[in-house]
């Protein structure tokens, strides 16, 4: 023991710190960290440990005792029937992973939490650090998808880290848990195929023509189409293209022999004009290899309320915004086009294609089928961040909604996660990466964090009106109606043929305002999806205005679409994150248009 108080708090293979107030200094660097993406409980276990832990405490750390001081249980809390502490710790764990892999890389000291115990460990970060102390999980795991031989040649090379000058140790170490990250997924993949180059629909914006030479609309037309590339180039899936030189707006060739000689797809074309101070700025996007007009239309704008750039902005945003969106006209023709049939694909951006198609309505039929042509894709293309993000939306589904193979929902959130994190790895600004990573958070409880990564997408993508129905969901699912309806509103707007769970939260808005004939307007959107959750509100609106037959049958078809809707709602509405009040108030409107509980309670 060392002078001034201090005492051993923790042991192990590397050098511990033993001063309480170092501990807390770094605990507290990590808890005010941007970086450190941890639910408030989870920042609430984590002082806990630390504290009991310096307090000579650690061996008191057991399930039982977090639950009551942490979790708010009460003494019949048993761990064994009630996981919130050991999932939480393993949560804790990956939180504490990820902010040490990046923020915190460079810290005096290092927290971890080993796996199989609750008491926390500290060592110095900048010094040697054994590999088993690195991502310990994640090691397992991939140990297990290892070959013999190349399990041999990983415990070789971690023999070797401790000779490594300290800062290219810590490189390896970096990139050794970047792959241990992929390797957790790839593990439950198959074998290595020959990588292709991901075959991405291909877009150009040709020069828009004018109808006058006032030089005032010439700088809008050729403003335009830069603004449209600019925008669609922030949805993910297009390759974008310039136009060939000696295109412009004057020219006379025909839009869709530009498209056949430079191999483009999609093009979209229009023209600018004026009268009595109103610009109107048209367009139209054209399939080239059929020479269908897919889409067309047209907008005014005042000249004398918005400068050239709003003007140039606002309409631009528009375009790409339709055309794209993941449900906007050139996905919606792509997925139109799409082969029957279960058969394997060798087209990845297809099978990407065919997650956005899955996600409308969420088709139990079509997840086993979409999820094992996006494993096809990742190894075959291992750097296509969507199929990776779309692959942990994919994993999350099988989590939330019972489709694993072997029941694991735990697993099933760990292989999402490590999907999603991955694709982040590949690109930090991805949209479709941010979304599937916020709605993974969402469902594994870290709301905080899931509404975080929301807004960052939208931020990055303001046209996507799928970014801005992901956040009204997540606000208003929490509670936040007044913010989140009014982002699902504009989603909606700016969408051709929403999917019907845009609708679902608009529907509860009205229930809790007591508009009826409202909410079941929006039910009945909502149905296209062919959920359960929207039958159930179909039939509590129909209850509600004294429509008790329809009301009836819309029950019968909630328990055929989801039986564990039907069995318990209290407890899929609260595996979705609902609030109390939303539980409440839909438990309440079932019970009126004549549910029971199969239980009996």
């Amino acid at each position: 023991m060392r002078s001034g108080g201090q005492h051993i708090v923790a042991t192990g293979d590397v050098e511990e710190f033993d001063c309480p107030a170092r501990v807390r200094e770094e605990m507290s660097r990590v808890l005010q960290s941007d970086h450190f993406h941890a639910t408030s409980k989870r920042r609430a276990m984590l002082t806990f440990l630390i504290e009991e832990a310096l307090a000579g405490r650690a061996e008191a750390l057991k399930g039982y005792t977090i639950g009551l001081a942490v979790f708010g249980r009460d003494e019949s809390f048993d761990p064994q029937s009630d996981p919130i502490v050991r999932l939480e710790a393993r949560r804790l764990r990956h939180d504490l992973d990820s902010y040490y892999i990046a923020d915190g890389a460079q810290n005096p000291i290092r927290i971890s939490i080993p796996k199989g115990q609750y008491a926390p460990k500290f060592h110095n970060n900048l010094a040697d650090v054994p590999a088993k102390e690195v991502s310990i999980e994640a090691r397992e795991e991939s140990v297990q998808a290892k070959r013999p031989e190349e399990v041999e040649a990983a415990a070789h090379a971690s023999g070797t880290v401790s000779r490594l000058p300290w800062a290219l140790a810590a490189a390896a170490i970096l990139f050794v848990l970047a792959a241990l990250a992929a390797a957790a997924v790839m593990h439950f993949l198959p074998a290595q195929e020959e990588q292709d180059d991901v075959l991405k629909p291909s877009v150009m914006v040709l020069p828009f023509k004018v109808s006058s030479t006032d030089p005032e609309q010439q700088i809008l037309a050729e403003g335009i189409a830069e603004q449209i590339m600019t925008a669609l180039s922030r949805f993910p899936d297009f390759h974008i293209f310039w136009p060939p030189s000696g295109a412009n707006g004057a020219s006379t060739m025909d839009p869709v022999e530009i498209g056949r000689q430079e191999g483009v797809s999609f093009l979209i074309t229009g023209a600018v004009g004026s009268e009595g101070g109103v610009i109107r700025v048209s367009a139209k996007l054209v399939h080239s290899p059929s020479r269908r007009v897919l889409w067309s239309g047209s907008y005014d704008r005042v000249r004398s309320r918005s400068t050239l750039l709003e003007i140039e902005e606002s309409i631009a945003s528009d375009i790409a915004t339709v055309a794209g969106q993941p449900y906007g006209v050139i996905k919606s023709e792509l997925a139109s086009t799409l082969p029957a049939g279960n058969e394997p694909s060798n087209d990845s951006f297809e099978c990407v294609l065919r997650g956005y198609v899955y996600r409308r309505n969420f088709s139990k039929q079509l997840h086993a089928t979409v999820q094992s042509c996006l494993e096809r894709a990742v190894k075959r293309d291992p750097g296509y961040v969507e199929a990776w993000a779309m692959l942990g939306w994919i994993y999350l589904d099988a989590a939330r909604f019972g489709l694993t193979a072997d029941g694991s929902k735990e697993l099933a959130f760990d292989r999402a996660l490590d999907a999603a994190s991955h694709a982040l790895s590949l690109d930090g600004n991805n949209i479709l990466a941010l979304k599937a990573l916020s709605s993974i958070n969402h469902y594994m409880g870290n709301i905080e964090e899931g509404e975080r990564l929301a807004k960052k997408a939208l931020a990055l993508n303001p046209n996507d009106p799928d970014t801005m129905a992901q956040l009204g969901w997540r606000l208003a699912v929490a509670g936040k109606f007044d913010e989140g309806i009014s982002y699902l509103e504009k989603a909606i707007e700016r969408t051709r043929n929403a999917p019907g769970w845009y609708y679902h939260l608009i529907a509860v808005d009205h229930l809790l305002n007591g508009q009826y004939a409202e909410m079941l307007t929006a039910a009945k959107k909502g149905v296209l999806d062919g959920s359960g959750i929207s039958w159930c509100l179909v039939a509590i609106a129909q209850s509600k205005l004294g429509n008790k037959a329809a009301a009836h049958a819309a029950l019968e078809k909630m328990a055929e679409m989801s039986p564990e809707l039907g069995r318990d709602p209290a407890s899929y509405l609260r595996s979705h994150q609902a609030s109390d009040q939303i539980v409440t108030a839909l438990i309440e409107g079932l019970k009126t248009a004549g549910w029971k509980d199969p239980a009996g309670n």
